[in-house]
């Protein structure tokens, strides 16, 4: 223990004696640690903590397997649900839910609030229990049960000030009273992100308040009504496997006693940590793949420097195995140097972590799941000091082999200097520096890839004008808003004043937005045509728009018309598709004048009156489906988006158009103010972190490989400056020097590049399930960027080559 305290204090006072060495070897490794340890916090918060609920490995999700319509996560139908509950022997239980909105009016401002409906028994299967008051009872999901609700930690303090006596009071939702039972712990995260407030769904749906708005009560008696998310628990020491097969078993028996509307309609069980994580894992880990690389170039970073103060320390390294050092001391003695730097970066690369993950967390990338499960803790602190130890001593093992084994004789005479500090130590230098090189090189393409795929990305045309577009979004209550003529009224009188305003060029309102969450689907047939097969289920994208909603939204018209004031109650029954639906049933003849039937509308025929261009529902990288438009004045929603056109800045004309909407009825929230860029920009949130991420690594990368390429022909030419001085004397010219360093640093770049490119191409795979229009194995990219590196090796190889030609012979070749 004692020579261990005096390695500690030794190593201590050499890196403060060497403050310049310190200090750069400390950064280049905070960089890396520092990277890792970003991202294996996020790595542990979305894959690796559990979830925050009671025995999280047994919950599953619920879905049934649409094979038909290939959906293998579609939603159940209020039978089928209560089926599977009913018929099951492997299910401790199962938890149904609805996402919903509810306009919560207690106060001076209306405000929409997200939540979600769910059955009596979901905070039970999920094993949560409430902080103040209490969770749902049993028998509060039926007929004539009172209107309850429970609300989240997050809107108790927000909203009502963490109120205790706010339990057993009411407050008002969609303009009716629910008693609060009950306040959530802070901890909680509802399945549904963002969730704030739960109300018991009524499966008979005796009360239209607690049914979803999606739904009416004839809906809930109709398997082929799908709209319920499920989630089960498991009972004790049931295998998934096993779950599977009972509930594939009750689908069975379901198809055969159902077979309009559960043919091909199986089930599937989801783990429930796997649904809310989704398909992120891949790209995490390739990710966490991405800064091993970067903290692998700074530890051969480091290694180099090491090597070059070993061969300034040779004398110091031989008088003390002079006097009797035995080698191993040495050894340990030079690690413990190692590892003291390596702890010091580990203390710099956490806190730098620290900060990024608060950039992170502060920018709410969307798509990324359990944002608030991401921080530093024991785990990543852990990992943190594994990782610091590690890097101590795998950059410090080489040079501590090489300076312990010091050539005495040379190293004692007075004034010695080797020409390059021995043939074995120049060979582990140009192999580090050659390292360095091919791992960013590999990180450089695969950042490029990352780059030209995004920049693909954003290329797609949408089949709208996103430019100057503002929306929000409207939920009128049901109890205000009871009859489909009040709808219609509000939404007119909106519209007409929002377009009334000054700087606004068109205004319109649709049931869901493109590349929102919030897109419907319906079934429809062909007037006239058989169905292809007995199995066949045409679905399409489905949204009741305003007349002026394409202009609003700059989707061009093909052919036909759009919309009109006059399109109404019982005029003529009209209906608006897309070009990819033209050309899928009507390639060589006029869809003008065709009929379909909207199956949710009870086979109500509908005319097609016009084309209109294809819009991205889903994604900007997906295919562009079949879409319906129908006018909202002949099928009202109480939910709508407004849209607004306008002359400059939308946000700008935000609270105008709110005022205007207030100005209809006061008491109505508006909510979700964006304008379209923005829903453009959030659709593609995940992939653009990814290429920032992987852009920085890169660029950290490339300048830890240029300071190494740097620091060995910087330390090259100061070793062999007596060299050069006599190749000047005897008449090589500054050219000459210069071509020579040049050149050496070169041959290191040239086949660090060539190791670079051919890894890359071989693990090109590994990124292409993250791109987008581009292969994994781009030749442009594959051709450009390791021009960059061979640049930028260049310019590190020429500062020094320049420094070696005003070496002036006559002191170079004084006298040793």
């Amino acid at each position: 223990m004692d020579s261990l305290r005096q390695d500690l204090a030794y190593g201590v006072r050499t890196l403060v004696k060497n403050p310049g060495f310190t200090i750069v070897a400390v950064l280049a490794l905070a960089l890396g640690t520092g990277a890792n340890t970003a991202i294996f916090s996020v790595v542990n918060g979305v894959l690796l903590r559990p979830l925050p609920f009671r025995e999280p490995e047994r919950l599953v999700m619920v879905w049934i397997n649409n094979t038909k319509g290939n959906q293998p996560q579609a939603a159940l139908s209020v039978p089928d649900f209560l089926d599977y509950r009913e018929n099951n022997s492997v299910l401790d239980q199962i938890a149904s839910l609805s996402f919903d909105d509810f306009n919560l009016t207690d106060g001076d401002q209306p405000e929409r609030v997200q939540g979600t409906m769910v059955s009596a028994n979901f905070f039970s299967a999920l094993g949560v229990t409430a902080q103040t008051g209490r969770v749902f009872l049993p028998a509060e999901d039926q007929a004539g049960a009172d209107r309850v609700v429970v609300i989240s930690n997050g809107l108790w303090k927000r909203r009502f000030g963490g109120d205790p006596a706010l339990v057993n009071q009411t407050i008002q939702l969609n303009g009716a009273s629910f008693v609060v039972v009950g306040v959530t712990p802070p901890e909680f995260q509802s399945p549904e992100k963002g969730d704030e407030l739960w109300v018991p769904m009524s499966y008979d749906a005796a009360d239209r308040l607690r049914i979803p708005s999606i739904s009416t009560p004839e809906d809930f008696k109709k398997r082929s009504f799908r709209f319920l998310k499920s989630i089960a628990r498991l009972k004790p020491g049931i295998a998934l496997g096993r779950a599977q097969a009972e509930l594939s078993t009750i689908a069975g028996r379901l198809e055969q006693q159902y077979p309009d509307s559960n043919t091909g309609m199986g089930i599937n069980l989801v783990p429930l940590h796997r649904q809310i994580v989704g398909d992120i894992k891949p790209a995490l880990l390739l990710l966490l793949a991405a800064v091993g690389l970067v903290l692998l170039i700074a530890c051969a970073n480091v290694a180099n420097l090491l090597l070059a103060r070993a061969a300034a320390r040779q004398k110091e390294i031989a008088i003390r195995v002079a006097v009797g050092a035995g080698r191993a001391r040495l050894i340990r003695q030079l690690l413990t140097e190692s590892v003291l730097l390596a702890l010091l970066g580990g203390v710099l690369g956490t806190g730098l972590a620290w900060l990024g993950l608060r950039v992170l967390v502060g920018i709410n990338p969307a798509n990324i799941p359990r944002l608030d499960a991401i921080r530093i803790d024991g785990r990543v602190l852990g990992f943190t000091l594994l990782v610091s130890l590690l890097t101590g001593l795998v950059f410090g093992l080489v040079p501590a082999l090489q300076a312990s084994r010091p050539d005495l004789n040379e190293a004692l005479k007075e004034g010695a200097r080797g020409s390059t500090g021995g043939i074995g130590r120049r060979r582990v230098r140009n192999v580090l520096v050659v390292t360095e090189v091919a791992l960013t090189q590999m990180l450089l393409i695969g950042a490029g890839l990352m780059i030209k795929s995004f920049y693909t990305l954003l290329q797609v045309n949408p089949g709208f004008n996103a430019e100057s577009v503002l929306t929000m979004q409207v939920t009128l209550p049901p109890v205000k808003y009871a009859d489909d003529s009040q709808i219609m009224v509000f939404y007119e009188q909106a519209l007409k004043r929002i377009e009334a305003l000054p700087g606004v060029q068109a205004a319109g309102a649709a049931t869901s937005l493109p590349l929102t969450a919030n897109s419907l689907a319906r079934r429809f047939t062909i007037d006239g045509r058989s169905p292809a097969s007995p199995n066949e289920r045409l679905l399409a994208s489905y949204a009741a728009i305003s007349p002026e909603y394409f202009r609003a939204m700059g989707i061009p018209l093909i052919s036909g018309r759009s919309f009109t004031d006059q399109d109404r109650g019982k005029s003529q029954q009209v209906i608006i598709i897309n070009d990819t639906m033209r050309r899928r049933f009507w390639p060589d003849e006029e869809a003008i004048g065709k009929h379909i039937s909207i199956i949710a509308e009870a086979g109500l025929s509908r005319e097609i009156v016009g084309v209109v261009s294809d819009v991205k529902n889903s994604s900007l990288d997906g295919e562009s489906g079949l879409e319906i438009y129908e006018p909202y004045l002949q099928f009202p929603w109480s939910f709508m988006a407004i849209v607004a056109r306008t002359a400059a800045d939308p946000l700008r004309l935000a609270p105008a158009v709110r005022d205007e909407i207030l100005a209809v009825d006061r008491a109505q929230p508006v909510y979700d103010v964006k304008t379209m860029a923005q829903i453009v920009g959030d659709s593609v949130s995940q992939p653009r972190l990814y290429m920032l991420l992987l852009g920085i690594f890169a660029g950290i990368a490339l300048v830890l490989a240029a300071v190494g390429i740097y620091g060995v022909m910087n330390y090259s030419v100061n070793q062999r400056k007596h060299e050069i001085g006599i190749r000047m004397a005897i008449g090589a010219q500054r050219s000459d020097i210069m071509k020579m360093i040049v050149g050496q640093g070169m041959l290191l770049a040239t086949i660090g590049v060539a190791i670079g490119v051919v890894a890359a191409f071989l693990l090109g795979w590994a990124v292409e399930m993250l791109l987008f229009g581009v292969s994994g194995r781009d030749p442009l990219t594959f051709i450009a960027l390791p021009l960059v590196l061979v640049l930028v090796a260049l310019l590190a190889s020429y500062v020094p080559a320049r420094r070696a030609t005003r070496v002036d012979p006559m002191i170079a070749l004084r006298a040793e």
